[in-house]
């Protein structure tokens, strides 16, 4: 690691989100990881998802190893400032309609359940009575 490290903003690291030029942000520190795209055992598609954001735990997330942690140095390049990163967003759901438990197939199933055994105790009294000798 050098002794003064460059500081860059996260726009300009975010900007970095391809496989041929691809940066992440881990720990406040920015590695350009794009020559170990190949190689990385979880593939490309991996390191590019954690990038555009703080990576930090997607990274601690999976338990990388201690030689996985010691190959991060050759591929540092500065510090990310951290004014410069979004604030954590919190999860909102994307709006759904209001549950209707009546419009549901198993509503459907349960009043059939319900009207079948009755509409064949209403024919078998109907049978019944047309069959029926005075």
């Amino acid at each position: 690691m050098a002794s003064d490290p460059k500081v860059l903003t996260f726009e300009e690291v975010a900007k970095h989100n391809q496989t041929k030029d691809c940066w992440l942000v881990i720990s406040g520190k920015v590695y350009d990881v794009t020559p170990f795209m190949d190689d990385h055992p979880g593939g490309d598609e991996v390191l590019l998802s954690a990038t555009g954001k703080d990576a930090t735990n997607d990274f601690e997330d999976v338990g990388h190893s201690d030689s996985a942690r010691e190959m991060m140095h050759k591929y540092y390049i500065g510090e990310v400032d951290p004014s410069t990163v979004p604030l954590k967003r919190t999860y909102i759901p994307p709006q759904q309609a209001a549950y209707n438990p009546d419009k549901t197939p198993e509503f459907v199933i349960k009043i059939l359940q319900f009207i079948v055994p009755l509409l064949i105790l209403g024919l078998a009294f109907v049978v019944r009575h047309y069959t029926k000798k005075d």
